[in-house]
């Protein structure tokens, strides 16, 4: 007898998105709300999660931050359906300075490139 089981991170959209203009690059946006954990699998079936966290994020940027769990289990029962654009601080970054976004094509590295290698516009 045998056992295929693993443990894998996992991430759920939740229904949310409100229109914004970023704080970070000063584009229009969305705000996206996820839910992350890790998840024990057993023959390819989610047995057991834990270690969950809402994440808010913005789709020009991908600026993210944490929030409340209970603030992000009211999301996700429909009982929100805005945010303060001041959700997320001025100085917070998922990447934290370890990598570059374009603003204009969505490139992405690690260097610290003036100008963007694909399409060559200001790196900010």
């Amino acid at each position: 007898m045998f056992f295929i089981m693993g443990i894998s991170p996992g991430q759920k959209k939740l229904n949310f998105d409100q229109l914004i203009i970023c704080r970070h690059c000063g584009r229009y946006g969305h705000l996206e709300v996820f839910l992350t954990y890790t998840c024990l699998t057993l023959f390819f079936i989610p047995v057991f999660r834990w270690g969950r966290q809402y994440m808010v994020r913005t789709t020009c940027c991908d600026t993210c931050v944490p929030i409340d769990a209970e603030l992000g289990k009211q999301i996700e029962r429909g009982e929100v359906t805005s945010l303060p654009e001041s959700i997320i601080p001025d100085d917070y970054s998922c990447h934290a300075g370890r990598h570059h976004r374009c603003m204009n094509c969505g490139f992405e590295t690690e260097e610290d490139y003036q100008y963007c290698p694909k399409c060559g516009t200001r790196m900010n």
